[in-house]
């Protein structure tokens, strides 16, 4: 039986869009049942750990003509498609119909397949999981319909872009109280006892089928943000957090299944404290887009225990794509903070080949790209060189990075370690785009005498070094504009 590692690396993949490709190419419909051997070779060349197979369940109907009839929406598909087909419109996997497999990726049956050949080659597969809300034609609407944020005339009247009339009463749409509601589903009432009962009993069927869960807008369901957001709509919170209640019930079935929150507004630890595994880490993702080497470092200066519990990314399906947001010295920089970081690293189907179309998730075609053969060739390296048990289980640490009066260059430099038994590597990165030196500081890799070879297992740098210059000055670096090093330190 497979088993989660501690610093797992996850591959997101759009699967319809994905599937329609491969049926494109070879000429014939291909499900999650018939994906050629080759296919599932490739995503275990990448040497991942896990598959994230987004959008698997069954799209609302209602939800699809919602997505086909919404002016700004139809812009963006547009944007992304010059030559949009109505067909090409599917709409939103984050309005979940049922959570039964689509008929067209292969149904259940299908799922199963797909995650026995994971499981051959040693991945594990992710399934999504839509806590706050439900398409406007799931089957709870009209056999539950307490379930739901119910309103009345006057909250339609004052606004009607927030609640909708259906099945003679008004009814709130499923929202970020940050953002617009969404008007493809429905608000579920978070502290209704039924609500809860009901979605322990969809998660612990979501783990018959999968080995990890990402929760989508996880925080939304937590007590106090869910009370600041629809008040006495909702009822006064219970007791328990919703979390708390759902996570210990299916892990009483399903005690290795892994709990992945999407989560924003600096409530991941909450949300870890709630039970979650691992959760979204936006900031670092905000801090490596637009902000520098001094934010990024005291970003990380918290608890290792938290650093191990967080999720790394450069893109997503809810964010630009890499390639469109950083410039290229800076993507490889940034790219390589991702995937030596603790915790687990999540990649973007594309990424790797450098795709600059982001393709809404309502969208079941994506246009022609070419790829990126330089950005291919770097991340080729990068996940060879990554792929260790050191940076899978070893111990990692933050290093120290001094400079000099007349040379601060030194505070644009990152620098962390990692030690496993004899096994040792430095990561230095210089986010910024000029030159930078600093001595590095390396008490916790624990160089003694004698000489020692770094080899850059990023570039073609071999450095000897005595240990005990090391030790005591710490090593020197030099680095252009966002360059890096990912030195292996052995003893000769």
């Amino acid at each position: 039986m497979l088993t989660w590692p501690k610093n797992p690396r996850i591959y997101e993949i759009n699967t319809l869009v994905w599937l329609r490709e491969m049926s494109a190419a070879r000429g014939s419909d291909i499900s999650l049942a018939t994906v050629p051997k080759e296919a599932w070779n490739a995503l275990a060349e990448l040497g991942m750990d896990a598959v994230w197979l987004m959008g698997v369940w069954e799209r609302s109907p209602l939800g699809k003509k919602i997505a086909l009839e919404h002016p700004g929406l139809g812009d963006d598909y547009r944007t992304v498609l010059e030559d949009l087909h109505e067909e090409d419109v599917l709409g939103s996997p984050y309005c979940v119909h049922r959570y039964e497999v689509d008929g067209r990726l292969g149904g259940r049956q299908g799922l199963a397949h797909a995650r026995k050949e994971l499981a051959k080659r040693g991945i594990l597969l992710v399934l999504d999981y839509v806590p706050n809300h439900v398409a406007i034609d799931h089957p709870w609407v009209s056999a539950h319909p307490e379930y739901l944020i119910a309103g009345d005339d006057q909250d339609l009247d004052e606004d009607p872009a927030a609640f909708v009339r259906l099945h003679d009463g008004v009814f709130a749409l499923g929202r970020d109280p940050y953002f617009p509601a969404w008007t493809d589903v429905l608000q579920l009432n978070a502290f209704h006892r039924g609500v809860r009962d009901a979605s322990i009993d969809t998660v612990r069927e979501i783990a018959t089928q999968c080995d990890g869960m990402r929760c989508d807008m996880a925080m939304l369901v937590m007590n106090d943000v869910f009370e600041r957001t629809w008040g006495e709509h909702a009822g006064p919170p219970p007791e328990e957090e919703y979390w708390q209640e759902v996570i210990p019930a299916v892990r009483e079935d399903f005690p290795d299944v892994l709990f992945l929150a999407e989560a924003y507004w600096d409530l991941e630890w909450s949300l870890l404290q709630q039970g979650f595994d691992y959760c979204y880490d936006k900031r670092l993702y905000d801090r490596l887009v637009r902000g520098n080497a001094e934010g990024v470092r005291l970003h990380l200066t918290a608890d290792t225990g938290y650093q191990e519990r967080l999720v790394r990314f450069m893109e997503n399906h809810d964010e630009p794509r890499a390639t469109s947001v950083f410039e290229e010295g800076r993507a490889m920089a940034a790219a390589v903070a991702v995937a030596t970081l603790p915790g687990a690293r999540l990649f973007h189907e594309g990424q790797f080949e450098g795709r600059i179309v982001r393709v809404p998730v309502q969208l079941g075609r994506r246009p022609h790209e070419e790829e990126n053969g330089r950005l291919r060739a770097f991340y080729e390296r990068l996940l060879g060189a990554t792929r260790t048990d050191l940076m899978s289980r070893g111990a990692w640490s933050l290093c120290e990075v001094a400079g000099w009066p007349d040379n601060l260059t030194c505070r644009n430099l990152l620098a962390w370690c990692w030690l496993k038994d004899e096994q040792r590597c430095l990561v230095v990165i210089n986010l910024s785009g000029r030159k930078a030196q600093g001595r590095v500081h390396l008490p916790s890799l624990r160089v003694s005498k004698g000489l020692w070879r770094l080899t850059d297992c990023m570039g073609p740098g071999v450095f000897d070094r005595q240990g005990t210059d090391i030790a005591s000055s710490g090593l020197y670096v030099d680095l252009g504009p966002w360059e890096y090093h990912v030195l292996r330190f052995e003893r000769r």
